[in-house]
């Protein structure tokens, strides 16, 4: 678990905005050639390692995505603060009075910034206490010396330019992890530590297993255009979202049976169940209704594959993120056990 929550700090800390994924990309990329995988980049700038296994014929393939929620400049403002675009499903208000970075396109050079209600000063504005958290109201108040929209382009900040947020990860000595971008950093780290195991412990999986760390998941587009043909198992590990009618918590493995795509795959859920209880892995079945996934996103995409979705339980999904080491572990467990088990029917 220990090197679970340091791979989460790792990833938390790299800058990786949908469409801005190139970092995080590299240092899975040698993280993981350093532990003798080839790993296979596409197009579009997803990671996948293909591990084989003692069946070639059918393959298994599992994902967990990198790209985390942000933001670009949308506009530079005569006094020269920033509005911005929101990259991802987010509220405005999830990110009122955050620090973030403006990466620049032009020089290369970044700059760091808060994100603020215009109307923020209760001294100032008597709508202060009310005034919507929007794309009209909000912007970003650049750490440089700027009055003018030409003082800011004299940076080298421009529409278009990619803004990340600052991620402010933090351990508890209770075992609790709070950051942002815990979607899905905290199951792309438990995908990493697995593919560690593999190499560590010379393990051999039942099936040729392509785990794939998808970049554009945010945005929707899921990671499925690379899967081979010869896939018949798709399992995404993403999180668990909590909140009224859900039964996910930050101690369990979430499984989730439907999402706002439908229903997934009756006989792998009911498999992970029982892994679950054969195991002792503690778990929660929940449906999230405004939510999709790569596996969902694999089947809109018309691929004849049998989906689920697990995760973590994190609570507060989409702003300042928390789980406890406890679920992480769970989720950890219940992936060890499904890639060590027969398909379903054997």
């Amino acid at each position: 678990m220990q090197d679970i929550m340091e791979t989460i700090q790792q990833l938390t800390n790299i800058p990786s905005p949908t469409g801005y994924t190139t970092e995080i990309i590299d240092f899975l990329d040698e993280n993981l050639k350093q532990k003798g995988y080839q790993p296979e980049r596409n197009h579009k700038g997803s990671l996948m390692v293909t591990v084989q296994g003692k069946e070639d014929g059918r393959r298994r393939f599992v994902t967990a995505h990198i790209d985390t929620l942000g933001a670009m400049v949308r506009a530079i403002k005569p006094d020269g603060r920033l509005k911005i675009d929101l990259i991802g499903g987010f509220t405005y208000h999830s990110i009122d009075g955050e620090y973030c970075t403006v990466h620049s396109a032009g020089t290369g050079k970044e700059w760091t910034g808060t994100i603020l209600l215009h109307q923020t000063s209760v001294h100032v504005y008597k709508d202060a206490r009310t005034a919507d958290r929007n794309q009209d109201n909000m912007e970003i108040r650049l750490d440089a010396e700027v009055r003018t929209a030409e003082d800011v382009r004299g940076l080298g900040i421009n529409v278009g330019d990619f803004i990340s947020f600052a991620p402010r990860t933090e351990l508890t000595p209770s075992g609790y992890i709070k950051s942002r971008h815990l979607d899905d950093k905290a199951s792309a780290a438990i995908l990493v530590q697995h593919l560690h195991r593999i190499v560590d412990e010379k393990l051999t999986l039942p099936y040729t297993t392509c785990f794939f760390f998808s970049n554009n998941e945010e945005i929707g587009y899921g990671g499925n255009s690379n899967m081979p043909e010869r896939t018949v198992e798709y399992l995404a590990v993403d999180m668990g979202a909590m909140g009224d009618d859900q039964q996910t918590d930050e101690y369990t493995v979430s499984i989730c049976v439907k999402d706002g795509s439908g229903p997934y795959h009756f006989g792998l859920r009911q498999q992970l169940v029982g892994l679950c209880e054969a195991q002792q892995i503690p778990y929660k079945l929940d449906i999230y209704p405004f939510y999709g996934s790569d596996a969902s996103a694999a089947m809109k995409a018309g691929w004849d594959v049998r989906h689920a979705l697990i995760g973590p339980g994190i609570d507060a999904s989409h702003a300042y993120e928390r789980t406890h080491r406890k679920s992480l572990d769970a989720c950890s467990k219940l992936l060890e056990a499904y890639l060590s088990a027969p398909m379903i029917g054997e």
